[in-house]
């Protein structure tokens, strides 16, 4: 086998598991909601709708002065993105996560406890940060001839702001 047909072969299994992650993460877990305010107890709580801006700006007011220092000196429960600038950090999930799926902080974390691992959304973004990283660093670099200096793929590339990747591609006209 050829080192162009391994990466070939490579690509696709990563864009496999993408597909196979993503159907998984899709399914419904009994007794949850794929959007929810967070809430930890939204039976004894009166429901309110979830003010994501006003919440990053509350966050960012927080981290006022640790804007850059690691992620993980500021926040707790960072596993992913260590290293990144706490500033930065919020940026990265408020562009690079809540608007390449379309959802609001609360599609992964429970409100004003970002560091609990209570949604199953979480581990699955994780998962396929890993994926991407694989993607970007293993995969995509040996290939030539593909445009561009350093192509890379990104959760936009696949989800296009919807939960669910773009699977199937519209019909093209003749």
């Amino acid at each position: 086998m050829t080192k162009r047909s391994a990466n070939q072969i490579s690509l696709s299994l990563a864009v496999a598991i993408a597909v196979a992650v993503t159907l998984i993460s899709n399914s419904r877990v009994p007794g949850s909601s794929a959007q929810t305010t967070g809430n930890a107890n939204p039976a004894t709580q009166e429901e309110k709708p979830f003010d994501q801006a006003q919440k990053l700006a509350e966050l960012t007011k927080q981290i006022a002065g640790k804007e850059n220092l690691p992620a993980e000196q500021v926040f707790k429960n960072i596993q992913i993105l260590k290293g990144i600038p706490a500033g930065r950090l919020l940026r990265i999930m408020e562009l690079g996560y809540s608007r390449s799926l379309g959802v609001t902080c609360t599609h992964c974390h429970v409100v004003d406890q970002w560091d609990k691992d209570d949604k199953p959304t979480k581990p699955v973004a994780r998962e396929m940060s890993k994926m991407v990283q694989t993607i970007n660093n293993d995969l995509l670099k040996p290939i030539k001839n593909l445009k561009g200096p350093n192509p890379v793929v990104n959760c936009t590339t696949c989800h296009r702001g919807q939960i669910k990747p773009a699977l199937n591609l519209p019909e093209s006209k003749p």
